[in-house]
């Protein structure tokens, strides 16, 4: 079970859209060398409520909430009707994991700024029978790191 978030069946139907506000994106962040992570506890509490907000979305139909935690950029040009009928698949499959409330996020890598000044992070969850496994893009928006890129994977370890 897999969703990747950023957009792709919505992006094919409204690329120049998308290449604008990227422009537009790129126009307005500080350079990459200026920016760093979060401290680790920061970056939890970031990483889970950008999981447990998706979790909502899914379990809920409703991605107001989403949709108002996204990067501007992206909040302008995606609606709620437009994230829930990206991520219409991963819903119909009543996934539910906001057991990693409780859990502490293992990452795969160390969380980095790229040279877009996107913050990168990747890990997991170690649930079960089934590990979350994610990949988390971010950029400062509004003042704060918001969400560009959602994948996350539902899975046994290993597959």
């Amino acid at each position: 079970m897999s969703v990747i978030g950023d957009f792709k069946s919505v992006r094919r139907r409204g690329l120049g859209v998308i290449l604008g506000a990227a422009v537009l994106l790129a126009a307005a962040m500080p350079p990459a060398s200026a920016q760093k992570p979060p401290d680790p506890v920061m970056l939890e509490a970031l990483v889970k409520s950008s999981l447990l907000t998706f979790n909502d979305a899914n379990i809920t139909g409703n991605y107001t909430v989403m949709h108002a935690k996204l990067a501007k950029p992206f909040r302008d040009q995606f609606s709620p009707e437009k994230l829930k009928e990206a991520f219409q698949s991963f819903s119909q499959q009543g996934i539910d994991f906001d057991i990693i409330a409780a859990l502490k996020p293992v990452l795969s890598e160390d969380p980095r700024i790229d040279d877009r000044g996107a913050l990168l992070v990747r890990g997991y969850f170690e649930t079960s029978p089934n590990r979350v496994t994610f990949t988390l893009d971010y950029i400062q928006s509004d003042g704060d790191w918001k969400l560009i890129n959602i994948h996350v994977k539902v899975k046994p370890p290993g597959e």
